[in-house]
């Protein structure tokens, strides 16, 4: 993240560009932290901007009302309530007892990230056929949390699978 025109800017995706008699071009996507707009600009290899520091403190999911869910700050107890937009990215993971991070900026909660694996359970799935072999076949599952991924043939209803909350693709069995 870095500050840009008095915004709070975080990179979502980085392409670089090189010119044959010009200098090189970086063209990134940039999501704005605080109101969620994504646009893309082009960068040259000159340009300078301001690194901010982003705070993390660990919390603990305790329940949703509806449109507001509920954390609690795992070392001072308190609680805090984040409206459902900004959850947008960590809610098909999200389920009540797990660890996140309350990501601050100038003591203004901007977000909530959660750890690079989760542990979820499998509600329901397809059954997988003895006879489906190929190579990396894959069927849609169920999760706890309602979201549905893809998983390997052989992962069944019950199971509890590891789940990269980046990409919410399936990692392993747990």
């Amino acid at each position: 993240m870095f500050e840009m025109d008095g915004q709070l800017l975080e990179v979502v995706n980085v392409e670089h560009i090189k010119l044959a008699r010009a200098g090189a071009v970086i063209k990134a996507k940039l999501r704005n932290a605080l109101t969620g707009s994504i646009f893309e600009h082009s960068f040259r290899s000159g340009d300078k901007y301001r690194v901010v520091r982003i705070d993390r403190k660990e919390a603990s999911y305790l329940y949703s009302d509806g449109t507001h869910h509920y954390f609690m700050d795992t070392q001072t107890y308190d609680q805090v309530g984040v409206d459902e937009d900004m959850l947008e990215a960590v809610l098909p993971l999200l389920k009540e007892g797990s660890t996140v991070f309350l990501l601050r900026y100038q003591d203004r909660l901007i977000g909530v990230e959660l750890p690079i694996n989760v542990d979820l359970k499998v509600v329901s799935t397809d059954p997988g056929f003895k006879g489906d072999t190929v190579s990396g076949a894959t069927k849609p599952a169920k999760l706890e949390t309602g979201t549905t991924i893809q998983v390997p043939l052989f992962i069944q209803p019950g199971d509890v699978i590891r789940v990269d909350t980046r990409t919410q693709s399936y990692i392993e069995r747990a």
